[in-house]
């Protein structure tokens, strides 16, 4: 899955935002801040394990997801080399002026 489709839906983006706060939530937890039934959530979450973003560890009955920093390390990496290009891109258009 591309880390790129799965931030691009905006409750995938608030899942992430929510595990960032929180640490940890349980599938329930997560499901009970949205108006959209436990089946699209869970689809969702779905998304963001597959694209490295979250893992899950089951305790019990409960699934537990929590933010995959190596997932997000690489996301960190491809915005650093953006901000590179930006920075260079800067510099050109104002020697260009």
């Amino acid at each position: 899955m591309d880390i790129y489709y799965a931030l691009a839906e905006p409750k995938r983006r608030s899942i992430l935002e929510m595990l960032a706060n929180s640490g940890e939530l349980s599938a329930t937890a997560i499901a009970k801040r949205f108006r959209i039934t436990t089946a699209a959530v869970s689809q969702h979450l779905k998304v963001l394990r597959e694209a490295k973003l979250v893992i899950v560890e089951k305790r019990a009955q409960q699934r537990i997801y929590s933010i995959d920093v190596d997932g997000l390390k690489e996301l960190e990496k491809w915005a650093q080399r953006m901000s590179d290009s930006y920075d260079a891109l800067d510099v050109l258009l104002k020697n260009k002026a």
